[in-house]
């Protein structure tokens, strides 16, 4: 039995939605046993499927193809995950969220938010 890639990446959890794995299959940001794979490239038991999402690359190897979305332990199940371990990204500077610039204004929801965070894990 095989599947159309974009719904296998969806299946198992790769990505959040079929429409952000159709649109990865259409940029050439998956492939298929090292080919780049359109969103109707079909997968089977034991072929490799590279993703390369903006934060990471996955490397699934296709153990059960399946069609519907499955909860995380089923999915889990379904791929021989193969990733390399994710890059660690350095941590933001603090005081550069907390030194706002003179005459800037009102600090933003956001900005209030990210200043609150940095002062919950400052406090013992």
């Amino acid at each position: 039995m095989s599947v159309r890639v974009d719904k296998w990446l969806w299946a198992v959890r790769a990505f959040k939605t079929r429409t952000k794995a159709n649109e990865a299959c259409g940029n050439g940001r998956v492939l298929v046993n090292d080919v780049v794979a359109k969103p109707s490239t079909k997968v089977d038991v034991g072929d490799v499927v590279t993703a390369n999402r903006r934060d990471r690359q996955l490397v699934y190897v296709v153990v059960l193809p399946i069609e519907t979305r499955v909860s995380a332990t089923r999915a889990a199940e379904c791929i021989d995950d193969q990733s390399p371990p994710p890059v660690a990204r350095p941590m933001a500077d603090p005081v550069v969220f907390a030194r706002r610039e003179r005459g800037a204004g009102r600090p933003t929801k956001r900005d209030r938010r990210e200043i609150d965070r940095l002062r919950r894990r400052d406090t013992p």
